[in-house]
């Protein structure tokens, strides 16, 4: 049978019952005259078809609200993950909807876990691919897709490169003519970091300066101190980094440090996040705040469109805004 949602009709016409008896047999609904047989047929029936209660009739005899999945990529779950969910939930949950995350390991672990949870809509937070989308729709359960890179047919854009060519541009404008992109160790983080270097690239063929040169920066201080030498002990030694995150930043920070090079005099430093850690630096971090919270609220209203027509919500930007904020690390 094709990947679409099963109904009760499904699994009556394959027991050869009504779909009432379906509900009685399979909701165990007390004081009904049915044979022990005819109780074995519907659930073999229902199972052998894969059959799964819709999320809208499991939340009315559990008394609980209909649930919206959000699938995570496989990255660490940092400070920007956390508020998404949160601006997704604190939009849905005044409309009934709790929302569930999980993060996305294998698409056959993800076909396992809606087919059980059968939920109401699913946001897919850029973890699986649009061919997924495609098959989950067809079981009746909206998606929201969200796009790392202005990918068509995705509902959510939140492209990468822009936050790229944002910190580049702003190095520029500063003076910065050799710049570095420092890039994370975590080879979950891949796909955001390309993204993101694409757009330092960008900016940099748009000036007409040198492509950036690229230096892995663990989280560790003399790590950090080395990539920061790779960056300087060069014919032309950068002066300008654009980090692929905060934490990438404050290592970077640290390396400088210990290399007795000055922020931003000898280097300017730009990271990704507007962390709290990082407007504690010494000196306070610039970074670009890409407002999870609000392209978390941005799905939820999606979310709602698909699920609550009747709301008659406005049509939400499909690309939430994002801000430099400048400190005085550049």
């Amino acid at each position: 049978m094709p990947d679409r949602r099963v109904t009760s009709k499904d699994v009556a016409r394959e027991a050869g019952v009504s779909q009432s008896t379906v509900s009685y047999v399979l909701n165990d609904t007390p004081n009904q005259s049915i044979s022990q047989a005819t109780r074995e047929r519907v659930r073999d029936a229902a199972a052998s078809l894969g059959y799964a209660p819709s999320a809208a009739a499991r939340a009315l005899r559990r008394g609980s609200t209909d649930t919206v999945l959000a699938i995570l990529p496989d990255v660490p779950v940092g400070d920007a993950l956390i508020s998404l969910v949160r601006g997704l939930t604190e939009v849905l949950e005044p409309h009934g909807h709790n929302v569930v995350s999980r993060r996305q390991r294998d698409s056959g672990s993800l076909r396992a876990l809606w087919r059980e949870l059968m939920p109401a809509a699913i946001a897919n937070l850029a973890a699986f691919p649009a061919q997924e989308e495609e098959a989950i729709e067809a079981a009746g359960i909206p998606v929201i897709g969200v796009s790392l890179d202005g990918e068509p047919g995705r509902t959510v854009r939140v492209p990468q490169d822009v936050i790229g060519r944002m910190q580049a541009e702003h190095l520029v404008r500063r003076g910065h003519r050799h710049l570095a992109f420092a890039a994370p160790t975590d080879t979950h983080l891949l796909g955001f970091a390309r993204g993101r270097l694409a757009g330092v690239r960008q900016a940099c063929e748009a000036h007409a300066l040198p492509a950036p040169v690229v230096v892995d920066v663990p989280l560790h201080v003399d790590a950090a101190a080395r990539a920061v030498r790779r960056m300087r002990e060069r014919d032309e030694p950068v002066t300008g980094v654009c980090a692929y995150n905060d934490e990438v930043a404050l290592a970077v920070l640290a390396g400088l440090r210990t290399s007795g090079l000055a922020v931003p005099e000898d280097v300017a430093v730009v990271g990704v996040d507007n962390l709290v850690a990082g407007r504690l630096a010494a000196p306070p971090l610039t970074s670009v705040d890409i407002r999870p919270d609000d392209v978390g609220a941005t799905i939820a209203r999606h979310v709602l469109r698909r699920l609550r027509p009747d709301l008659g919500l406005p049509e939400p930007d499909d690309e939430p805004s994002v801000e430099l904020v400048v400190r005085a690390s550049s």
